[in-house]
């Protein structure tokens, strides 16, 4: 009886193993095409610049407080701010005169409503912050809180500012370090980021931005890298509208500013016949911005000679896209 007893149990033990390596390789098999499926594709969400509506806003024919919806319509969930679309001179909107706060409230209210998210305030008009005169850059500093506030209110995480000013790059760098410092401890406590975008002069130089941004040493303070702008210099000295006489270059530029950057514009001025942008390789672009580690919102900003932007806006964000699947 022990003998046969025993050869029960080891025909057990031996089925039961049996099943047991069935069942361990059923598993791995599973694995092993559940991986294989896996999609590897990064995943960003697309905001909306709204420099990109700058012409339609600056003849009357658009009205910036509908940014949001005009956003919305158009597929994105993020929306980038522009301050001098609100407070130039030259733009005209019901709401003009109501003052900032009340503005910012119907915007919140707005943009709120349609679930949309508000990330950033790119800044313009307030100042130059990178000038060796104290009293002229304090007085840009102080300009420049009010935003940070506003952004704040607003709930983004970010207002971007440039870094206009000196032409000496040592001069350059230390200024730009002041005062960066300066906006970036202000803007701390009220969990807003300081972000410069390579937007023409020395800012365009990625090498020199970098290396400001490794002196500043600061959790909230970052970059906005931009697809087009690395322009350091233009006929005649002008700032903007001149022909380009000196570019940084793009790629370079963008592998450099990637590591700290909070936000990514994808620039774009036209497009040829299969969609490509006519000057920029998106798909060399997305690869870098993949390459970096970044997670957050891509900005379509489309810049191109038309008075109406809405196919070079979806041109953009269909370039974007299909340069983001190719990504390795």
């Amino acid at each position: 009886m022990k003998t046969i007893t025993s050869l029960f149990l080891i025909c057990a033990l031996l089925f039961s193993c049996k099943d047991a390596k069935e069942k361990e390789n059923e598993i791995a098999e599973n694995d092993t095409e559940e991986t294989a499926t896996i999609d590897t594709t990064p995943v960003y969400k697309l905001s909306l610049a709204q420099w990109s509506l700058n012409k339609l806003i600056f003849s009357g024919q658009a009205d910036p407080m509908g940014f949001a919806a005009t956003a919305k319509e158009m597929g994105f969930e993020g929306l980038e701010y522009v301050s001098q679309l609100y407070t130039h001179e030259a733009v005209k909107f019901p709401m003009k005169d109501a003052g900032l706060q009340a503005i910012l409230e119907e915007l919140k209210k707005r943009s709120d409503s349609l679930g949309m998210q508000n990330l950033l305030i790119m800044i313009d008009g307030e100042g130059d912050l990178s000038f060796s005169d104290e009293k002229a850059t304090q007085t840009a500093i102080e300009n420049h809180k009010k935003w940070i506030d506003a952004a704040q209110f607003l709930g983004c995480h970010s207002i971007r500012i440039n870094l206009f000013g000196e032409e000496d790059p040592e001069v350059w760098v230390t200024n730009s370090v002041r005062s960066l410092k300066a906006l970036a401890e202000y803007a701390a406590p009220k969990n807003v980021s300081i972000i410069v975008e390579n937007h023409g002069g020395l800012s365009s130089n990625g090498e020199l931005l970098a290396r400001v941004m490794k002196e500043v040493g600061m959790d909230n303070c970052g970059t906005l890298p931009d697809f087009g702008n690395f322009c350091i210099k233009r006929e005649g000295g002008a700032r903007w509208g001149a022909p380009c006489v000196e570019e940084y270059d793009m790629y370079k530029g963008l592998a450099e500013l990637m590591p700290y950057a909070k936000g990514v514009s994808a620039k774009s001025y036209a497009f040829d016949d299969a969609g490509n942008e006519t000057k920029i390789d998106y798909y060399k672009m997305m690869q870098i911005v993949k390459d970096s580690g970044f997670e957050g919102f891509v900005g379509i900003e489309f810049e191109g000679d038309v008075e109406d932007p809405t196919e070079g806006i979806a041109a953009t964000k269909a370039l974007v896209l299909k340069a983001i699947a190719q990504a390795k």
